[in-house]
This record gives C-alpha cells, sequence and structure tokens, in this order.
C-alpha cells in the first residue's frame, strides 16, 4: 500500500491520471487515504513548531469560528499522539486528558461528534469507548479520560502526558479547572495540551495569548467553507458578518469590552440599522487628516454620513486609510464624496490645515470645503455624540469593525482620554466631526468654529 498519499495525488493529478487511480483502489485503500490528516488539513489546522517566543510549545491555542473545523483539529491531534503519527508524535502518548465544559459536552462533541474522535479514526485502529468509565482506550493501550470543566475536583490525582481542552471561552470555572490540570500534566518528557475555542475576552484567555509558550493559530467559519451547508453561510454569515457577534463567533475574533469607555458593544449593536435609508436632508463626508505621512503616521480618518428628516442620523460608510499620503487619502475622501454626492467636505485642520485644503483642492478646486477646527479636547467633543447613540438617534448602515472598536475603547486613561494603545482616534474623530455637523446645535455640540 503506498505510503506517501500526498506524492502519488499530485502526479496522478499532474499526468492526468486521478480519476483512474481513484477508480482502482480498494474501499480500505481509501479508508487509509483519508486517514491522512495532513494531506487534507489547512495550515492552521496542524500543530506549530514553536510558540510564539520561539521555544516548543506547552499550549498550541486553536482559535477559531464556528464551524471552522476546531474539532476535527483538537480530535486529529489527539489520535496521532495516541497512535504515535508524525507531525503529532513520534510514539504513543500513553495518557490523554480530554476536558469540556459539561461531560456530555465531551461526549456528544469531542467523542461522538460528526468531527469527534471516533468519527476520525479507521476502522482498525478506533479505540474503545467506555461512557460508564469515562475513557476511551486504543489498540495500542493508549487512554484517554473524560473530565468536566464543571468539577475541577476531579482532576486531582490523575497524571497525563497531554490535554484536549474544548471551548474554555465559555467554561464557568476555567482558571480553576485549568490550574488543576496543570498538576497532572507531569508525564512523558513534553507534557502539553490543545485548546481549541471560539474566543471570548475572559482572563484565562488573554492570559495564554499572552504567555510565549503558547502557540496561535486562527481561523474563521469561510476557510471551512467546502465542508458548511450554504443555507448557513447564506443565512448565518450574510446576517452577522461584521457585527460583534459575527466578529466573535464566525471570525475568531477577540472582541474587548472596555471598561469606562464612553460607547459600548451594546450601544453599537443597538445602532445597527437594516432596510432603506430615507432621504437624507444633508450629506457629509468628514476628514482627519494626519499630521504627518509615512510608516509612522496616524491614520487618515474619514467617514460619510447623512442626517433623516427625523433628525437621526445614518453612519454610511468608514473609508478610512492607516499611513497614507496626502494624496491618496485625498483621493479617498473625494471619492467618497462623489459616490454620496455628498453636500460638503468637513476638514478638521488644528494639524496642518492649509496643506490638508490645499490637497483635496489638487484633486478637485470646486468641491465644498468646509474647515473646521478644535478649541477643547477629544473627550469634550465625543461626548455629546455618544449621548445621541445613546438616545436611538444614530444608526449605523452596515458594520465597521475598525470604527467600532476606537469608539468602544475610547476612555479614561492616565493621561486622560484616549485608546488603550495610545495611538490616535482617527476613525472616531472622523465621525464625530461628521455627525457633530448634522445633528448638534450650537447648545449640544462642541466648541467648533468654522474658519
Amino acid at each position: 500500500m503506498p505510503t506517501n498519499w500526498l506524492d502519488v495525488l499530485l502526479a496522478s493529478e499532474s499526468e492526468g491520471l486521478l480519476p483512474e487511480l481513484l477508480a482502482g483502489l480498494s474501499e480500505r485503500a481509501i479508508e487509509a487515504m483519508l486517514g491522512e490528516w495532513p494531506i487534507w488539513a489547512r495550515p492552521d489546522q496542524l500543530p506549530p513548531e514553536f510558540a510564539q517566543g520561539g521555544v516548543p510549545w506547552t499550549v498550541w491555542l486553536v482559535l477559531g469560528g464556528r464551524g471552522a473545523g476546531k474539532t476535527r483539529t483538537g480530535a486529529e491531534w489527539v489520535r496521532g499522539l495516541a497512535l504515535g503519527k508524525p507531525p503529532f508524535a513520534i510514539k504513543p502518548v500513553a495518557r490523554i486528558a480530554l476536558v469540556g465544559e459539561t461531560q456530555n459536552d465531551v461526549r456528544e462533541v469531542m467523542i461522538e461528534g460528526v468531527s469527534g474522535l471516533l468519527s476520525v479514526h479507521g476502522r482498525d485502529e478506533r479505540p474503545l469507548w467506555q461512557p460508564t468509565r469515562r475513557r476511551l482506550e486504543w489498540p495500542n493501550g493508549a487512554v484517554a479520560q473524560v473530565f468536566s470543566a464543571e468539577d475541577p475536583e476531579s482532576l486531582r490525582g490523575p497524571q497525563f502526558e497531554a490535554a484536549w481542552l474544548d471551548e474554555i471561552g465559555k467554561w464557568r470555572l476555567a482558571e480553576e479547572t485549568f490550574d488543576q490540570l496543570q498538576f497532572g500534566l507531569r508525564l512523558g518528557s513534553r507534557p502539553r495540551q490543545t485548546v481549541t475555542t471560539t474566543p471570548r475576552p475572559t482572563p484565562l484567555l488573554k492570559r495564554l495569548i499572552a504567555d510565549p509558550a503558547t502557540a496561535l493559530t486562527r481561523s474563521k467559519t469561510k476557510d471551512n467553507i467546502y465542508h458548511l451547508a450554504p443555507a448557513f453561510l447564506d443565512a448565518v454569515v450574510k446576517r452577522y458578518a461584521g457585527t460583534r457577534l459575527g466578529r466573535q463567533e464566525l471570525d475568531g475574533e477577540m472582541i474587548e469590552e472596555r471598561q469606562n469607555a464612553l460607547w459600548s458593544r451594546a450601544m453599537i449593536e443597538a445602532s445597527r440599522f437594516e432596510g432603506e435609508v430615507p432621504p437624507l436632508s444633508r450629506l457629509v463626508v468628514a476628514i482627519d487628516p494626519p499630521a504627518s505621512s509615512g510608516k509612522r503616521s496616524d491614520a487618515c480618518g474619514i467617514v460619510a454620513a447623512g442626517v433623516g428628516p427625523d433628525g437621526t442620523v445614518y453612519v454610511l460608510d468608514d473609508a478610512s486609510l492607516e499611513r497614507a499620503s496626502p494624496a491618496a487619502w485625498a483621493s479617498k475622501a473625494m471619492a467618497l464624496y462623489r459616490r454620496f454626492e455628498a453636500d460638503a467636505l468637513i476638514v478638521e485642520t488644528n494639524q496642518g490645515g492649509e496643506m490638508a485644503e490645499a490637497v483635496l483642492r489638487e484633486v478637485d478646486p470646486n468641491v465644498p470645503i468646509t474647515p473646521v477646527k478644535a478649541t477643547r479636547g477629544k473627550a469634550l467633543r465625543a461626548e455629546p455624540v455618544a449621548h445621541l447613540y445613546e438616545q436611538g438617534r444614530v444608526r449605523h448602515v452596515g458594520a465597521f469593525p475598525a470604527l467600532e472598536d476606537e469608539l468602544c475603547d475610547f476612555g479614561p486613561t492616565e493621561k486622560g482620554f484616549g485608546l488603550s494603545s495610545g495611538r490616535s482616534p482617527d476613525r472616531m474623530d472622523a465621525l464625530v466631526w461628521a455627525i457633530s455637523s448634522l445633528a448638534l446645535g450650537p447648545k449640544g455640540a462642541p466648541r467648533v468654529r468654522a474658519l
């Protein structure tokens, strides 16, 4: 029987003989070929060699969206360990822990699920599942024991060479269970564990991500598109793409919720608008230009918004650019202005005001430009706009992840108000200028004067 199926398949395909090859294979040969996981796996589904710190990893953290193939990744890793298959192990690993949120989750997902351990093994290598003893036993003597994160104390006593932890982002007793497991990972020359989970901003996940001994791989739902029902992609992916829930559950992103920020994730989601935008009485494109250009320059905030007949502001697009040249951001802003047939460009001129206006005039000398200059800090300008969100008077027509991240990260810092990264909130600034010009009168608006 061939031992390197990848070489055989590639050679057959290049010679146009692949259909004949497949037709001539026996059922067992096809099963053996399908069992060679490294042939079919995506790069993010195979264990990295090193951790983030350049050392052999102790934790392989697999962050992914729903249906991205995380369970298959974990099951194939355990299979490779138990059978001693490269690149997972050079010899069988005898003692393995399987830890899920509950014992039922371990059984229904990690073991008996469609991508679980029983389904990824061939008939001759499949382990025996003993539900009453809560363990899997392979023909070669390797054993995997089942544990629930609801009972951390059950991990006292047993010892292991490896462990698979599933969906720790939703474990109620995550820290306690993880800590107890670490004391039991004391067998073999290299105890290690794989964690498969949809990310949530929990203290344990943040700690693992920051640990230099963690190897981190990420995947999105769409990466596994060929194994998902088209109806799922149409109904779920299209609806939630770009929203907080979609970014977490589909894209596998860690969505933070900063305390005391002027905007909250709930506030942003409540502003989400679906449907046809009503006729807008006024529409503007606001620009927060960077003071310089180059690799270290700030982003150029470019936001389009309009106001409806009832005074509701509709945020239409965030076209901000990172580290763009003046010609690039001016062209981008002008394209947005023309696309929406806007009434004016609102341009902040606190830094390099004459330059910003001149650059825009080079693109179109006849475009109406309203230069504005702030006389108060960013927080005082942003607070009235955040209040409009609280009152339900601002709607986001679609999802603008980068802009929304800035809004939900703008809050108190040691030096006043700002982003936790210390970067300039340029997208937020452009949004504030746009909404202020459309919806805030002299009493409610931040102190701004037209030049």
